[in-house]
């Protein structure tokens, strides 16, 4: 796994990269006054823009990225939803300027606060890596809040077991160089975090589609794990696709997930179909 150091952090990081997908023509995301929303959430002023109509499904984008990295997902997904995207805390239009430290669960309780200011009972929820595990935590503190979550190149704690050893060797030693105070906010949070269990997976009770790319770079039994420790758990592996895939494949991405929410879950297994036993 030999690349370009700044751009490999980029596609890790930021997750906001060229997508072969039509966008709708003229229509700022990430800076749209017609559709973006601020609540006042534990502090700070989040911002949100919501699109379309029905049951509402939540974007949530990965570390240093924006509504912006959703702007090929949104005209797709409003036609059958009313999607709400949103900056999480101190990146995009979410401003934090005060706190210290960054948290998971932190940014976590904040969707929780936005989704009842909004008077949202519970949504479908998607997250790329950092939104990822924003919705495994959702789901696992606030059950009643999430009806659906995928995930997209997620993990549930950091280091070398979950993430390739050159992408954690890179991410310390941008930690240990870096003196900007957003950077290294957003850095510790890789380093340190997160601190999902296996047990706080199990609490999980929506269906969940555990997505990543098999050149991501989440280690593949990860990912596997993750799904193992969900009780009501697809699993998609994207064939020939990095930790960016849901832009780089957006019309099989868009497919899978569009039709796991559509579609009643099941998890009928090879080993049901031929014995009639549970697996």
């Amino acid at each position: 796994m030999i690349m370009n150091k700044h751009l490999f952090l980029t596609l890790f990081i930021v997750c906001v990269i060229n997508s072969h997908a039509q966008t709708t023509p003229g229509i700022p995301y990430g800076n749209n006054p017609s559709a973006g929303h601020y609540t006042m959430v534990n502090g700070i002023r989040m911002y949100c823009e919501i699109y379309g109509e029905g049951r509402p499904l939540l974007l949530l984008h990965g570390s240093g990225g924006s509504i912006r990295s959703q702007r090929n997902r949104i005209p797709y997904f409003q036609n059958y939803f009313k999607v709400i995207a949103i900056d999480s805390r101190s990146q995009g239009k979410s401003l934090d300027s005060v706190s210290k430290r960054l948290t998971y669960d932190q940014m976590a309780d904040d969707i929780k606060v936005l989704m009842d200011s909004l008077h949202i009972d519970s949504a479908y929820v998607w997250g790329q890596s950092d939104g990822g595990i924003l919705a495994l935590i959702l789901a696992s503190k606030y059950p009643a809040k999430v009806a659906k979550l995928s995930t997209f190149g997620a993990n549930i704690f950091p280091g070398k077991k979950a993430i390739y050893n050159e992408v954690v060797d890179m991410i310390e030693d941008t930690l240990k160089t870096t003196k900007d105070f957003q950077s290294r906010r957003l850095y510790d949070l890789l380093v340190n975090e997160p601190h999902i269990t296996t047990k706080d997976l199990k609490k999980i009770s929506a269906p969940a589609l555990i997505m990543v790319g098999d050149r991501d770079l989440i280690r593949p039994e990860h990912t596997l794990m993750i799904f193992d420790n969900i009780p009501n758990s697809n699993l998609f592996v994207m064939p020939g696709a990095t930790h960016s895939g849901s832009s780089e494949k957006p019309d099989l991405f868009n497919m899978v997930l569009l039709n796991f929410f559509l579609q009643p879950f099941s998890k009928k297994s090879s080993v049901e179909m031929y014995t009639g036993k549970h697996s």
